[in-house]
């Protein structure tokens, strides 16, 4: 082959490669579109709804939702997530602004949230580097199931707010008629189209196909909520969504050591629990999907969004699972789809405002009940009664504290739970098969000898009736903590009460290599003593 031909080879694979990387093999350029302009539709009124739990205008929210989706997809390392704007960032950052308002103004809270945000995103841009995101792989399959089905609850239960009005109260019985019938209209289509056709993705066809129904409606003098009748309930003076695009600003704040004190926890705590939901998500579009995204790379990517979100007036997020379940079943798998939905985001905020105005709630409701009911694992129910106690409590116990506190809570808290339900177990697995020689017994063990199985393996010894040598041999066996370390240094102390010598066989090298890092922690003569013995335990035998 020619240096010419090679040259053009090499060519084409890169091309190959770029192209692959902007939209995967089993996803199109044309999916990818319609799929993001579908998810830039159900942003909106996320987006303005977390503007709110903050007490700010719903333009900084629509801009992180911008700024988020667009960076995170260009850098991240999932394609076909979705980022935006979040509640969990939202509910955190919450206190701060509130009391800077209360203390300084409004101008004042928004300078203390912007620097918080770009903070939070330096935080993980580190995390990312320091290759953080490869501790997602430690999460249990049990506490991914409650992740799911908790987060499935919390999108259900956000959307039962869209059902009351300003004063708090259920809606009057013929809007509440009417936007029930187009809910089931929207779920509806976005069933059943996809059996007929996928060519374009079904809940865009929904969401066009009620927002005509309503548009008639209206004329024929029935009432319809819109988009813009929910920022209106929630900020009656605000007219319009229109806005102009995000410029660099600094945020004007005293830069001091007491400002960095007030602002780094919330920095902290936004940094883990938008990272942890972000890397969750990751998984299971990973599992949807049958590929594999890049955990560290989108620590980064997430992080950078957050740090740019900072300097042009956003108020920060993370990966959203709701939208990336819209997107994956849409039929977005590559960076394009996430690229389109935040271009199409920022489309509707600088020209087309009036249009996205006009789209019924009803519509938008519907598309994530839709996504609850394919979030949710229904098999997880079908599956309790045939799996261990423990999973089915750690299932359980997640769901119930994603909901009641918040994700980063339930996640830890399902994490350790099963590294003690596991050590438990584990635990019990220690057992000895014993035989006597002349004047030695040998204990021949099983199982591993940590933390959690030191009192039963205590318990195999009998002390006083045992003779004078007694060979505890480890072939079937590993030592893996300092607390069985500990265990061996005590029962060799016992034996030497009787006037008995212990001698350990079989220890592998690694155990070996531990005990001899114990020398400075336990007895140093008697770990040398067991190590010294096993040569001619080997012999004897």
């Amino acid at each position: 082959m020619t240096e010419e031909k090679i040259h053009t080879s090499q060519t084409k694979e890169l091309n190959n490669k770029l192209v692959e990387l902007v939209i995967p093999k089993d996803g199109s350029l044309k999916n990818d579109i319609l799929s993001g302009l579908t998810v830039a539709l159900a942003l909106v009124p996320e987006a303005i709804a977390f503007s709110f739990i903050l007490g700010i205008d719903p333009t900084i929210g629509l801009y992180a939702a911008f700024m988020m989706g667009l960076i995170a997809s260009i850098v991240g390392g999932r394609p076909g997530m979705i980022s935006g704007a979040t509640g969990a960032v939202a509910v955190i950052f919450a206190p701060l602004v509130i009391h800077q308002v209360q203390v300084a103004g409004m101008e004042s809270a928004l300078g203390y949230l912007f620097v918080a945000v770009a903070l939070m995103g330096i935080i993980q841009i580190i995390m990312g580097i320091l290759r953080v995101g490869k501790f997602v792989r430690m999460i249990p399959h049990p506490v991914m199931l409650g992740f799911v089905n908790g987060l499935a609850i919390i999108i259900f239960m956000s959307q039962l707010g869209q059902f009351y009005g300003a004063d708090g109260n259920l809606l009057p019985m013929p809007i509440l008629l009417i936007m029930l019938v187009l809910i089931a209209i929207t779920m509806i289509i976005s069933k059943f189209l996809p059996k007929i056709t996928k060519a374009v993705p079904a809940t865009l066809v929904a969401i066009i196909v009620v927002t005509i129904i309503s548009y008639f409606l209206n004329q024929a003098g029935y009432t319809v909520l819109t988009v813009l009748d929910f920022v209106k309930m929630i900020e009656p003076t605000k007219s319009t969504l229109a806005a102009s695009i995000p410029s660099f600003s600094i945020p004007h704040i005293p830069f001091t050591m007491d400002t960095f004190k007030t602002i780094l926890p919330y920095s902290i705590l936004a940094a883990a629990v938008g990272l942890i939901e972000s890397l969750m998500t990751l998984r299971l579009i990973d599992e949807l999907t049958e590929t594999r995204g890049r955990s560290n790379r989108e620590c980064i990517g997430q992080g950078l969004a957050n740090l740019v979100n900072g300097f042009f007036g956003g108020m920060g997020g993370c990966a959203m699972i709701g939208q990336s379940m819209i997107n994956i079943r849409a039929g977005g798998r590559g960076r394009v789809s996430g690229i389109a939905a935040a271009l199409f985001l920022l489309a509707f905020i600088v020209w087309g405002a009036p249009l996205i105005e006009m789209i019924p709630l009803a519509a938008l409701v519907g598309v994530m009940f839709m996504v609850v009911i394919g979030t949710f694992e229904w098999s997880s129910l079908r599956i309790l009664k045939k799996i261990p106690l423990s999973d089915a409590i750690i299932i359980a116990l997640v769901s119930i504290m994603t909901v009641v506190f918040d994700l980063a809570i339930a996640v830890f808290a399902g994490i350790i739970l099963a590294a003690i339900m596991f050590a438990w177990e584990r635990g019990k697995d220690i057992w000895a098969h014993t035989e006597s020689m002349k004047n030695k017994k040998v204990y021949r063990l099983h199982g591993p000898l940590f933390f959690a199985s030191v009192t039963k393996f205590k318990d195999l010894f009998d002390f006083k009736n045992d003779p004078v040598d007694v060979v505890i041999d480890f072939e079937k066996s590993r030592v893996y903590d300092h607390s069985g370390i500990e265990a061996i240094n005590n029962i060799a102390e016992k034996y030497a009460q009787y006037g008995k010598k212990l001698h350990l066989l079989n220890l592998s090298e690694d155990c070996q290599k531990l005990i001899k890092k114990a020398d400075n922690i336990v007895e140093v003569s008697i770990l040398d003593n067991l190590i010294w013995h096993v040569a001619d335990d080997k012999l004897d035998n």
